[in-house]
Formats: C-alpha cells, sequence, structure tokens
C-alpha cells in the first residue's frame, strides 16, 4: 500500500511539472491540480496509518491493558481516536506500573526487614535459654551458685519470647481483623485498673503512678475499650521499664470539645531526636542496650499506633534525651 502511495505521488509530480512546462493548463488549473494531489495523498496516507499502523498500535494497547473490557474499548475503534490520545494512555499506564512496582518493592523490603527483625529479637532469648540450659545440663545443675540463677534466668527468657509471640499474634489478629467493638465507658475508671495491674511492676522501681492535677474527674469516650485497655497498659508498662528508679508516672487528660487527649508522662532516659520519628516502627529500639536489658518485643508502641488509628484517632510523643517522654493519643469525647 505503500508503494502505491508514493508511486502516485510520483505521477502527480511529473504530471504537474510536464502540464506545467509545456503550458497547456492555465496555472489556476494547476494549481487545483496540485490542491487536489495533494489531497489525495493525504487522504491515502491517513488510511494506510489507520489500517496498518493504528491498528498495531490498537494491538499494543489491548496487551498493555491486559482486560476483555478495554481490547473491545469503543474509543480504541472510534476513527477519531488520535495518536496522542494513545500516548496519553500508554504514557498513564507506564506511570501506574512504575508506581506499583515501586510499592511492590517497598512491601517487599518491609517483608524481608520485619522477617529479619522477627528472627533477631527471637534469637537472643532462645541462645540465653540454650546457653543456661546446656550449662545446666553439663553439671551445672549440680552446683548451688549456679543452678536457681540459671533456671531464672532461663525462665525469664522464656517469658520475654512468650511476649514477642502474643505481641506478633496481637499485630497479626489487628491486621487481618479491624473492626472495634465500640462502647461508652469511663476512661479514668478504666486508667484506675490498668495502674492498679501495673502497680507491683511500678512498686519494684519505686515509681510512684499519679494522675496530674484535674485528671481526676470521670471522662466518657466511645472506643474499643478491651483495645484500649491494651494502648494503657503499653504506654504506662514503658514508662515503668523505662523509668528511672524513685520516678514518677504522670497520666493527664485534656479536654479538647470533641475529644479527650490522654497523655503519659514519665521522667525516665528519655529519647533522642534522632530516633523520634521511629519509635512506633516494629521492633525499634532507641537504646538497644537497655532494651534488651527490660525485656519486652519492641511492638508495644507498634500496637499503640495501630490500635489508635483504627479508632481514626492520632498518637504524638514527646521527648528530651535524658529527661523523660510523653506519649499522647485522642478518643472520641461522649
Amino acid at each position: 500500500m505503500s508503494i502505491s502511495v508514493w508511486g502516485l505521488q510520483v505521477a502527480l509530480y511529473f504530471l504537474f511539472h510536464y502540464f506545467s512546462e509545456l503550458a497547456i493548463l492555465p496555472w489556476s488549473m494547476l494549481f487545483l491540480i496540485g490542491f487536489l494531489s495533494f489531497v489525495l495523498t493525504y487522504i491515502l496516507i491517513r488510511y494506510c496509518i489507520e489500517k496498518f499502523i493504528f491498528r498495531k498500535i490498537k494491538l499494543i494497547y489491548k496487551v498493555i491493558s491486559n482486560t476483555k473490557k478495554s481490547l473491545d474499548d469503543p474509543s480504541l475503534s472510534n476513527s477519531y481516536t488520535t495518536l496522542e490520545d494513545v500516548n496519553d494512555r500508554a504514557v498513564e499506564w507506564a506511570q501506574k506500573t512504575a508506581t506499583e512496582i515501586s510499592t511492590l518493592k517497598s512491601l517487599e523490603n518491609y517483608r524481608k526487614q520485619y522477617l529479619g527483625d522477627v528472627s533477631h529479637e527471637m534469637k537472643t532469648p532462645l541462645f540465653s535459654i540454650q546457653g543456661y540450659l546446656m550449662t545446666l545440663l553439663e553439671g551445672g545443675i549440680h552446683d548451688e551458685k549456679i543452678n536457681i540463677k540459671y533456671l531464672r534466668k532461663a525462665s525469664e527468657n522464656v517469658d520475654r519470647l512468650q511476649a514477642i509471640v502474643e505481641d506478633l499474634e496481637m499485630i497479626n489478629k489487628l491486621e487481618s481483623d479491624s473492626e472495634l467493638n465500640k462502647t461508652i465507658f469511663d476512661l479514668k475508671s478504666l486508667t484506675d485498673s490498668v495502674m492498679n495491674d501495673l502497680l507491683f511492676q511500678a512498686n519494684e522501681k519505686n515509681i510512684s503512678l499519679v494522675y496530674k492535677p484535674g485528671a481526676e474527674n470521670p471522662y466518657k469516650v466511645l472506643a474499643d475499650k478491651d483495645k484500649i485497655r491494651q494502648v494503657l497498659i503499653n504506654l504506662i508498662g514503658n514508662s515503668i521499664k523505662y523509668g528511672n528508679e524513685d520516678g514518677k508516672t504522670k497520666l493527664s487528660f485534656y479536654d479538647m470539645d470533641t475529644r479527650i487527649l490522654v497523655e503519659v508522662s514519665d521522667n525516665g532516659i528519655g529519647i533522642g531526636e534522632e530516633h523520634i520519628r521511629h519509635v512506633y516502627d516494629r521492633f525499634y529500639r532507641a537504646d538497644k542496650s537497655r532494651s534488651r536489658d527490660v525485656g519486652g518485643s519492641g511492638l508495644g508502641l507498634a500496637i499503640v499506633k495501630h490500635i489508635v488509628e483504627a479508632h481514626g484517632q492520632t498518637v504524638s510523643v514527646r521527648s528530651t534525651d535524658g529527661k523523660g517522654s510523653t506519649f499522647g493519643f485522642t478518643l472520641e469525647k461522649k
């Protein structure tokens, strides 16, 4: 077809020059012949493009779309669809695909990091348990100076391992089941209950659990009571773990019209500025050496963030290294 088109162009070209040289036809007629040859050539070229080239482009577009619906897209069969339209769609598809690939790569990197963190967190207590038990099996069980001590150490690491498994199960449950059992309850009463549960742990370090003046009043909120209990347990528990001996953990409530702001403050070791934005990351530890000593799964704050955001609320943190930290979250007021 392309050979025929170019052949016609050449024929018209020579015809035009032949008649012009012979001066057989007037210039107006020559102009008309030239114009008609141009129009005819344009029509034939466009026909070739739509018949052959555009057909190939449509096939490529069909492959890109990869769906039955797009194969029968009426806009593609429309003779007025331009190459620019197809180009725009191809560019849009390429950008979307690039974004999806980038997202998949990020998820893959996150998965690898997550599995690596889980493995690392579980190895530490497992190796400790293995070391203590091997020592006892190799004769240490008969040494009264270390047998009870090593058994207690092994038991502590079993507890730590159990905490990691339980928190992993909770994270998995939160991600797979986002439904909340919201009820109206007294936030102050729930906080009292959590503080009583953690009183023994606080007394071991002589840490006082107190309310900020003005926070003794009851506050009604709409939330999942069991999950908010877990949030309070994690935040107050952390303030005790990372608090200084003879320190203080202070609970504050602030009425923010439609919300209640809950804050848990301590005067403990604090968090460096470079670590603030990572504190809610899974397994992230600002002070790795001390974190190993106090135990825990490294998932407590991640669970807090997940629960609070599932309620459509926000979490926050303020901290000064060496002076203490304040963690806060909001709840819907009733």
